[in-house]
């Protein structure tokens, strides 16, 4: 027959065992918790990427040295965009990633030099390295529908923009955001001008 102070194990083993089981319930719970957050922000920032911002990969050279072929840009959908923003624009089946240089009613003009003239004035374009006609095959000077906008890549010797008769102005319905930022390179890591 056993003895009841066998039976009954001490206060020690109890307090043991209950803080053990309150140290499981607690993992668990953070456990939990961490992973309902984690669901949380992962849906929330996957509605927020599909509706507003869109990541896109440069590629070419025509936004040179601003941008360069194998960047990783952000491109929020924003309903403002003016002159001297970079775009992403819809060309056909591609993307296009250019620079507004004019908008609806403004008259364009680029010198023999590569000077851009809008409105009569040479434009000041301290993102571009060297200027250049480019590949030019539209009538110069050069009104800008409205709604529609005037674009060019900052590395004019290459760059197919709508100084070309088959691009031509891009329409404001065309433009899917503004780039904002660049998050790769990780030396490239920043805003975007």
């Amino acid at each position: 027959m056993a003895r009841a102070d066998d039976r009954i194990p001490d206060r020690e083993v109890v307090e043991s065992q209950f803080q053990k089981a309150v140290r499981k319930h607690d993992i668990l719970r953070a456990l939990i918790i961490t992973a309902g957050v984690l669901i949380t922000v992962s849906v929330a920032a996957t509605i927020t990427a599909s509706l507003f911002v869109q990541i896109f990969r440069i590629e070419g050279s025509s936004m040179a040295d601003t941008l360069r072929e194998g960047d990783l840009v952000l491109v929020i959908d924003d309903l403002y965009f003016g002159k001297g923003d970079i775009i992403a624009c819809r060309y056909e089946d591609d993307v296009l990633v250019k620079r507004i240089i004019a908008t609806g009613g403004d008259v364009v003009d680029i010198e023999a030099d590569g000077t851009v003239v809008v409105n009569g004035s040479p434009l000041e374009e301290s993102y571009i390295t060297e200027k250049a006609l480019g590949s030019c095959s539209i009538a110069l000077p050069c009104r800008v529908p409205d709604g529609e906008n005037f674009v060019m890549g900052d590395h004019r010797t290459v760059s197919i923009d709508s100084r070309n008769a088959a691009i031509g102005c891009i329409d404001d319905n065309e433009i899917i955001g503004k780039v904002i930022f660049r998050i790769w390179p990780v030396r490239g890591v920043g805003t975007v001008e």
